[in-house]
């Protein structure tokens, strides 16, 4: 589950990943948003319609009927089964439905009527997240990169980082006015994206202002997430971690060598602290002389959570509680590393993992600067989905490329920037300095088994594909089966993540992208092509597309199977009740062995994104479909063949456009 990303580019809202741009430049020049500019330095606009104004009318996330549950939840297992595994399964699911799953059903719609301040699967997944003990490290951490600024000279590290620290505090300073334009997903953007409607809108009481918006066919996303951003973190507890927040504090948090320092960003008055001060304190941390701890601190985040939550005790009673304090409420936390970055597949493996020492992966997100200003995101996945993360990297793309308030020309102020700075000093005893040693052997052997791999298919994209009424989403995810069947002749679970964050506190769906429309055409293809005209491949192709397109408009919805599932389990365990049978049934635990898991993203901010796949024998597959190209980058353990399986994606592309231009399969 660690790229749940999901994050709003159309109303499917579909959950985002992975890929390779090489138009950065031209991408540059399409929208973003168009925002009336603050004029001075504290905001990056100001918002004619209050930022939550929304947010209190927003529908609430549906429990769908448990007969729809099983109904989908039989058709996702059907291309994963044999005949007889199938009907076992069928049997068990409609047990569940006229039996126990009833009950837990009907308990679970109870309590979300009791409960409309929020949604059914809320709570349920925040528990997920924070109980689980493994490392956040390839599980729950993704990495999302920027563009390379379009100005060259403003790539360097120093200016990048400065430029982007400004950016990101007056991001922090519009969203906690109320000043940051509302999320909302426009439909007909001529008629609800223009200043005549938010004047009006404005007005409206905001327990009903999402009936004015839904009038003009524009739909408000939730941003309950977005307190979260920054100065947060998720502190680790035995069994079950904590989210942490503390709005009051001004510092930011910078890691260079495994050292940490801290500076004011914001004033005492909570205005940004001068560009000039902010660049002459970045400049002291980059000239620090200081060599790299023997002991770095950073590495005990990647550790096994209740391992970290056992050392993280032993440093608070070693002394360590003021300075520890000082990293958990930090705005955020920028990593400025040592390395040039060689190619995307290093930018891959640095910004997803890097290497331990140079990061504290607990904060809720973290601004990684290699040396060359190569820069990205990582953000820790708990407290929220990445519709805020990807909505703050765009700003602060737009914001430090197109406003810079240093330049190469800027001269950093002649401030005392040695009292400013400090340099945090941990006291750590043999225990801490073992845990220490022992976090660093664990995080190493994780990832040196992580092998990324990349792949650009140049001979079309969603252009060609819509001219053909075909879905861009569903041809990319048809490759993956084609291509998976072609390297290990099977058909697996698949999961593609959705957000579900057009309803109040909404989270993600899954959309099942195997199914027995893409199982029939991908044997097809790769099976017996010469068994099938031309015109009948397409005709399988167009079923795959409308199927695929149904699944996502119901996952958008709230109305996919596996949320409803997992809430109403996660019910019976908490009611201490024996786990039904259906949760017990091998083909359960298989459809959630996510073999190929999957996430796409295409932003003009972001030219790389990953993560780490989410079972040992699986992949993680990052891809976009851009106008006249795919990309994808896809990430493996030793089990997988990753380079192979991206021949595999390839050809299966090569052989979809063939038959898509009307000629036949060589």
């Amino acid at each position: 589950m660690a790229h749940l990303l999901s994050v709003q580019t159309r109303i499917t809202l579909r959950k985002q990943g992975n890929f390779i741009n090489p138009t950065a430049s031209t991408a540059l020049r399409t929208a973003l948003r168009e925002y009336s500019s603050d004029d001075g330095t504290e905001y990056l606009h100001k918002s004619i319609v209050p930022t939550m104004h929304y947010q209190k009318s927003l529908p609430r996330l549906p429990v769908p009927k448990l007969e729809d549950t099983i109904r989908r939840y039989l058709a996702a297992q059907k291309p994963l089964l044999k005949e007889d595994q199938y009907s076992t399964t069928e049997k068990l699911a409609q047990s569940f439905q006229n039996g126990v799953g009833k009950q837990l059903h009907e308990e679970l719609v109870n309590q979300d009527k009791n409960n409309k301040h929020t949604s059914y699967i809320s709570a349920p997944w925040f528990d997920m997240y924070l109980s689980a003990r493994d490392s956040v490290v390839l599980n729950f951490i993704p990495f999302m990169s920027f563009n390379p600024d379009p100005k060259p000279e403003y790539n360097d590290q120093l200016l990048r980082a400065t430029n982007m620290v400004c950016s990101a505090v007056r991001f922090m300073k519009t969203l906690r006015a109320g000043l940051l334009e509302p999320e909302v997903f426009h439909l007909n953007p001529a008629k609800s994206d223009t200043d005549s409607f938010k004047k009006l809108i404005r007005w409206v009481p905001s327990s009903i202002s999402w009936f004015g918006a839904y009038m003009v066919n524009a739909y408000p996303l939730d941003m309950s997430q977005y307190f979260r951003l920054f100065n947060s973190t998720r502190i680790p507890k035995p069994k079950r971690d904590e989210l942490y927040t503390n709005d009051k504090v001004r510092h930011l948090l910078v890691m260079r060598k495994g050292n940490m320092y801290v500076f004011d960003a914001v004033d005492r008055d909570g205005n940004l602290v001068k560009p000039a001060e902010i660049h002459a304190h970045m400049k002291y941390i980059l000239s620090d002389t200081a060599s790299a701890p023997a002991f770095p601190l950073g590495v005990l985040t990647s550790e096994n959570r209740d391992v970290w939550a056992g050392l993280r005790q032993k440093l608070v009673a070693a002394g360590n509680a003021e300075v520890l304090g000082l990293v958990d409420s930090a705005l955020f936390c920028l990593c400025l590393d040592e390395e040039v970055m060689r190619d995307h597949i290093h930018i891959s493996h640095n910004m997803l993992h890097g290497d331990g020492l140079n990061r504290w992966y607990d904060k809720s997100f973290s601004i990684i600067l290699a040396k060359d200003g190569q820069a990205a995101i990582n953000f820790e996945h708990s407290w929220g989905d990445g519709v805020a993360v990807l909505r703050f990297q765009n700003e602060v793309f737009k914001d430090s490329t197109e406003k810079p308030l240093v330049g190469p020309g800027s001269q950093p102020a002649a401030v005392d920037s040695a009292s400013a700075v400090r340099r945090l000093e941990f006291k750590l005893d043999a225990a801490l300095e073992s845990g220490i040693a022992k976090a660093k052997e664990s995080f190493t052997a994780a990832v040196s088994k992580l092998k990324i791999d990349a792949v650009q298919f140049m001979k079309g994209g969603k252009n060609q594909l819509k001219k053909k009424k075909l879905s861009p989403d569903a041809i990319a995810q048809l490759s993956f089966q084609m291509g998976y069947l072609r390297q290990y002749g099977q058909t697996v679970a698949t999961y593609e993540s959705c957000s579900t964050a057009a309803f109040k506190h909404g989270r993600t769906e899954t959309i099942r992208p195997a199914t027995i429309h893409t199982k029939r055409c991908v044997e097809a293809f790769v099976q017996q092509p010469g068994k099938h005209s031309v015109d009948q491949l397409l005709g399988l192709l167009n079923e795959c597309s409308k199927y695929h397109g149904q699944l996502t408009k119901e996952a958008a919805m709230g109305q996919g199977f596996d949320r409803h599932l997992f809430a109403m389990r996660y019910l019976a365990n908490t009611k201490g009740m024996a786990l039904p049978d259906i949760y017990h049934d091998p083909a359960y635990a298989a459809i959630n062995h996510n073999i190929l898991s999957t996430s796409t993203l295409t932003s003009p901010a972001v030219s790389l994104g990953g993560f780490a796949p989410v079972v040992p024998d699986g992949f993680g597959v990052g891809y976009g479909v851009h106008d006249d190209w795919i990309g994808c980058n896809v990430s493996s353990y030793p089990a997988r063949n990753v380079h192979e399986f991206l021949q595999c994606v390839h050809k299966s592309l090569e052989d979809i456009f063939t038959v898509i231009e009307g000629k036949p399969i060589s």
